[in-house]
């Protein structure tokens, strides 16, 4: 199981590298095109390539937020329960969310093939939308591999 552990954290840093350059690119580019409406030359599609952007950066950037025990949740019920109701609810809850994001994954995944087979694009710039629904896919199996490694560190003892 470490040895998976190692495997998803190297390739969520990648994927989290790869989200912090799209943001980057996104703030870039909205800004330049503030700017440049000002002076009444608007990029065209940025509202298109920030939406797709976006969508990278939120997917990308889940699996290594969830590994660092980055996001919000509330807790102020589990303090209640002992050690072992604590390990039950927190387990019960990654299950659910292993349910929850191979039915989204494998929906993406039948979502991008139908943009591929049928060469759904932006209206704009005509970008294709099957890689970005791709990639939301791997980022949502790839939670649920996360979601697993959490699940054997509760009961290892060694969960927060």
């Amino acid at each position: 199981m470490k040895t998976l552990e190692t495997w998803v954290r190297r390739i969520s840093d990648i994927l989290n590298l790869i989200a912090a350059a799209a943001l980057t690119f996104m703030m870039f580019l909205t800004v330049v095109d503030v700017a440049l409406r000002a002076g009444s030359q608007p990029i065209i599609g940025v509202y298109e390539v920030v939406g797709l952007t976006l969508a990278i950066v939120i997917g990308l950037s889940l699996p290594q937020v969830s590994l660092d025990g980055a996001h919000v949740y509330m807790e102020f019920g589990l303090d209640l329960l002992s050690p072992q109701g604590q390990n039950i609810l927190k387990t019960i809850t990654r299950i659910i969310g292993i349910g929850l994001f191979l039915f989204i994954g494998y929906n993406l995944l039948s979502v991008g093939a139908e943009f591929h087979s049928s060469g759904e694009v932006s209206p704009t710039l005509r970008l294709p939308f099957f890689p970005v629904a791709y990639a939301l896919a791997v980022c949502c199996f790839l939670q649920c591999l996360v979601f697993i490694i959490q699940i054997t560190t509760i009961w290892g003892g060694q969960h927060e």
